[in-house]
């Protein structure tokens, strides 16, 4: 298991630092805990997927949707729990909804995927629920609807075994979604 969460980490952290991408990554850093975003262009997603053999199909429905790459360090010596239901998205609208992993499920079976694409994609997006222990890394994408207004991130950690300590509130503002050049 260890091995698996590195492995997503390396993925995270090559793609925020070896891909040029149209907007800077965002960054937080506290003595608990580093999260950096970094938004994807369309292009971005599509050389990736299509050098794992995703079809046209399936590319061009990703190229519909916001790709955020999040890289998270637990710093801290205790429990950190990432919960994506406690992250919220909004712009000048309004709540923007994440699409997760049962969004993303029931899509590729409608458009009838195989199961090996479903697989690797669902291997590319960040958990929906995880401890992170002291030291370690976390990585993968998060995906929004391309809706081209800037947002608001809120990303809330609970510390602690049980999740009882007082929230960790980690906020981007002016977050854009990346176009190709």
């Amino acid at each position: 298991m260890c091995s698996y969460r590195l492995a997503l980490w390396f993925l995270a952290a090559l793609l925020i630092s070896s891909l040029a991408t149209a907007a800077d990554p965002l960054s937080h850093q506290s003595e608990q805990l580093d999260v950096q975003l970094a938004p994807r262009t369309p292009q971005q997603m599509a050389a990736f997927y299509e050098a794992r053999g995703f079809g046209r199909d399936m590319i061009d429905s990703l190229n519909e949707h916001c790709f955020i790459t999040v890289a998270i360090h637990n710093k801290s010596a205790d429990v950190i729990w990432l919960d994506l239901n406690q992250w919220h998205f909004k712009n000048a609208a309004g709540e923007v909804l994440r699409q997760d992993r049962v969004y993303w499920r029931e899509r590729w079976n409608r458009m009838q995927i195989p199961l090996a694409h479903q697989s690797t994609f669902r291997w590319t997006l960040l958990p929906e629920q995880l401890d992170f222990r002291p030291g370690e890394y976390e990585g993968g994408n998060i995906t929004l609807p391309r809706l081209g207004k800037p947002m608001t991130i809120t990303a809330q950690f609970y510390p602690d075994e049980q999740r009882n300590g007082t929230p960790i509130t980690v906020k981007f503002d002016n977050v854009q979604c990346a176009e190709n050049p």
